[in-house]
């Protein structure tokens, strides 16, 4: 039986982490209940209220452009403040240690800055309303259709992974099985967006940000007292890695408390290799790939009030973004050396158990640790955290997916010239839509043991090409528009057939032929898609023709004006109320922070 097959027989029989009621991996108390019941009204409250202001497509879709920079520059940072960094971040933080850090300050600071600098303006000056939209403008239908489905079908993908994690939390306070459990986290997260659209979903995810930092600090602060401090961790690290078997594949000690050259984390056999791959795999194909041209991320500076705005949004999202790895990775090192179910599979082991039901894995790293050292009251505000952060990250894919399935799918090629309500009603149809589809793609998601290898190879497929069309095409006006769609096409195969025939991008699937471990699967296949997709659109570029240059004006950064590139008031803010020294000042702390670790 393939893998969505597998998926659906699971979900109709029930037979997905079916496991008796009683048994449930955490054991919280009436006031932990309390404080996640009352968590779970204000989110509904949030739906109700933004329902109000929902009058048209524009309001339930982008919040109608009328949000400050602080509001859209947290929600920036905690739609991305889901899976990937929580439960993902701690699961490498145990399986790799400290050079998981890459993700943040190589791989996410640099791209979002220059997102803020750069590439803001013409995303916000343009008025278009998703980033497909702009690939139409720039290029034409075929490079729009190509992005359009391939990012949609990306959010469903990823919104399984959310969900999955917001399942298993579920799961395992109540015991239910993981089908039920994953249907009635689905409707949580349906509930305010399809009340409240965009809106809704960004005044959660700035209500998420605090309760995710109020609720993991405590961990931090508990575990790292357990193991002696920051110097008791190292040495725990260093004896459990000299304790443990060949067979297991445990990274040295030294790996694992440095964070160059990273060899833990990609696999690689090479420091030098290792290196170049987190460098310009991670740090500049994957990074720009995501976080420049993800509308997910892109969507949230879109809502802002101004271009000044739009462009501090993800400068400001920058600020916390780099100090998230002391509140994931950190805990996930603390479990591989405190946690026995976590130790036991680091050494090789298969203890059973775990969030799922199947088995443990270092996805359930971060419970396994709020199980054994959080007092009753602060596991409850540790759990509402994670639930606040699976439902920030599945409601960022959710609203994401219902504006480009809206706009640039069902208002381009399928009914065209509806009225306003007819598309919100498209919208709200289509949030219900992704959201039942996302059930399915959870299972996917749950078969992955470290969550990070699935989505890394899937920014590798979806994100990577679309950033090597997407700044070339920005930057270089002579690129046609029969280039944007087949550079996107072979630079996606090209990545596809990389991931498959990798040890173990895939899981199960891969072929194995390239004996690639880690993450270095993804990195190299998110490299090979950027490569091959700029070859391919220079290739066609200098076979056929180029579109008029006056219709690239906005669109190519040498055809747009510098006063249509900036807002000509935010000469007289204060500094740090402008762009550019807020963004260099970001720069300036993370260098430090590469420095010190």
């Amino acid at each position: 039986m393939d893998v969505v097959g597998a998926a659906a027989h699971a979900i109709v029989t029930g037979t997905v982490g079916m496991v008796p009621a009683a048994d449930t991996l955490i054991d919280a108390s009436p006031v932990d209940y309390l404080i996640l019941a009352v968590y779970f009204v204000f989110v509904l409250g949030i739906g109700l209220l933004a329902r109000r202001s929902v009058s048209d497509s524009i309001d339930f879709f982008l919040s109608g452009r009328s949000l400050p920079a602080w509001v859209t520059g947290l929600a920036f940072i905690s739609a991305n403040l889901g899976a990937v960094e929580i439960m993902g971040m701690s699961a490498n933080g145990a399986q790799f240690g400290i050079a998981t850090v890459h993700y943040f300050w190589v791989g996410a600071i640099p791209a979002m800055l220059f997102l803020g600098i750069v590439m803001m303006p013409f995303y916000y000056g343009s008025k278009v309303r998703s980033v497909p939209e702009f690939m139409l403008r720039r290029f034409d239908k075929r490079a729009h259709l190509v992005n359009a489905i391939s990012f949609a079908v990306a959010q469903l993908l990823i919104a399984g992974v959310n969900l999955y994690l917001l399942g298993s939390i579920v799961h395992a306070l109540l015991g239910w099985p993981l089908w039920l459990a994953l249907i009635v986290a689905a409707l949580i997260v349906l509930s305010y967006i399809t009340l409240g659209g965009l809106s809704a979903a960004i005044y959660n995810e700035v209500l998420q940000f605090f309760v995710i930092v109020a609720s993991l600090l405590p961990l931090v602060v508990i575990g790292l007292n357990r193991v002696g401090g920051w110097g008791g961790l190292e040495a725990k690290i260093t004896a459990a890695a000299a304790k443990a078997p060949a067979s297991a594949g445990v990274p040295p000690a030294e790996q694992q408390l440095n964070s160059w050259p990273g060899q833990a984390l990609t696999g690689f056999d090479s420091g030098f290799w290792s290196v170049v791959g987190i460098v310009f795999g991670l740090g500049f194909v994957l990074s720009f790939g995501y976080w420049t041209t993800n509308f997910v991320e892109v969507q949230r500076a879109m809502a802002s009030d101004s271009i000044s705005a739009a462009r501090k949004t993800p400068v400001i999202g920058a600020f916390p973004k780099m100090f998230v790895p002391f509140l994931t990775i950190v805990p996930g090192m603390i479990a591989a050396v405190l946690v026995p179910e976590i130790v036991s599979l680091k050494n090789g082991g298969s203890p059973p158990g775990g969030a799922s039901g199947q088995g443990v894995a270092f996805n359930d790293s971060l419970l396994y640790l709020m199980r054994d050292v959080l007092p009753n009251g602060l596991l409850g505000l540790a759990l509402t955290g994670l639930l606040a952060a699976f439902m920030a990250g599945m409601a960022a894919n959710i609203s994401a997916f219902n504006t480009v399935f809206s706009y640039d799918l069902w208002e381009r090629y399928i009914r065209k010239d509806r009225s306003d309500d007819y598309y919100l009603r498209i919208g709200r149809l289509a949030t219900l839509g992704a959201t039942v589809i996302a059930i399915f793609t959870a299972i996917i998601a749950s078969s992955f043991s470290n969550i990070m290898n699935y989505l890394q190879t899937l920014f590798g497929f979806f994100n990577a090409p679309l950033f090597a069309t997407f700044i070339l095409g920005m930057f270089w006006k002579r690129m046609t528009p029969a280039a944007g769609w087949t550079g996107l096409v072979s630079g996606t195969l090209s990545a596809v057939a990389v991931a498959f025939l990798s040890q173990d991008a895939f899981g199960s699937a891969s072929l194995g032929v390239i004996p690639l471990g880690g993450q270095g699967a993804a990195f190299v296949a998110a490299s090979t898609a950027f490569v091959v997709d700029i070859a391919v659109s220079v290739a066609v570029t200098y076979r056929t023709a180029p579109k008029p240059v006056e219709e690239l004006v906005g669109l190519v950064y040498s055809e747009t004006p510098l006063e249509a590139r900036t807002d000509p008031h935010e000469a007289g803010y204060p500094w740090y109320r402008r762009t550019v020294p807020l963004a260099g000042l970001a720069l300036v702390m993370v260098i430090v922070l590469n420095i010190l670790f």
